[in-house]
């Protein structure tokens, strides 16, 4: 086992992201400890708590990485294309990012994120790159939509997506017929007709 000085701070970093992933694909957070950290990587808590300042800013390290793995996922999905596929695909994407990484997600949307310094920065900027996605495909769908509005609505749909998503994770969503609601389904109701009347309001025709 290698000592902490050994460890080059990139070296370290990397390391304990992929303790921490392999944590994330099998059990949620709220049993992890830096000490279960650091006990993987082979080094002191201490050395952690050097590199990182406190457990919560190693944990916000791991969102800067969920943010990073959602980014790619959803970028080769807004390029080219009609709208309405676009936003179908994109929350298709969400949904299933979140199926694929439940405790991840998890992570992403329990624990608080940063509220200041370079995470916050970091996280913030991250969060406002895939909400502009959203927004351009709007204003490209109805050009008379004005910035403000894109932000807004972009803002709304999305949440509502976000929505749909959580329910659907804890198995929320309740049945018909006997049979489940399914999440995809629903998903495609909300965006034909959010965009439908995005098509055709009055105010902005």
């Amino acid at each position: 086992m290698a000592r902490p000085r050994q460890h080059t701070p990139e070296a370290l970093h990397a390391q304990a992201m992929a303790v921490c992933d392999a944590w994330l694909q099998e059990k949620p957070v709220h049993a992890f400890s830096l000490r279960a950290v650091a006990r993987e990587v082979g080094c002191a808590p201490s050395t952690l708590l050097k590199l990182y300042g406190s457990f919560g800013n190693l944990l916000q390290h791991v969102n800067i990485e969920t943010l990073a793995r959602l980014r790619m996922v959803i970028e080769p999905l807004t390029q080219g294309g009609e709208t309405e596929e676009q936003m179908r695909d994109l929350a298709l994407a969400y949904w299933q990012f979140a199926q694929q990484e439940p405790y991840r997600w998890q992570l992403l949307f329990d624990y608080p994120l940063a509220q200041e310094g370079e995470l916050d920065q970091r996280q913030n900027e991250m969060i406002e790159a895939l909400f502009l996605r959203i927004e351009n495909g709007l204003k490209a769908y109805q050009p008379a939509l004005g910035d403000l509005e894109a932000r807004r609505l972009g803002r709304t749909l999305w949440g509502s997506v976000h929505g749909l998503v959580q329910l659907g994770l804890s198995e929320r969503l309740g049945y018909w017929q006997g049979q489940q609601l399914e999440v995809p389904e629903l998903l495609d109701q909300l965006l034909l007709t959010i965009l439908a009347g995005l098509k055709h309001r009055p105010d902005i025709a």
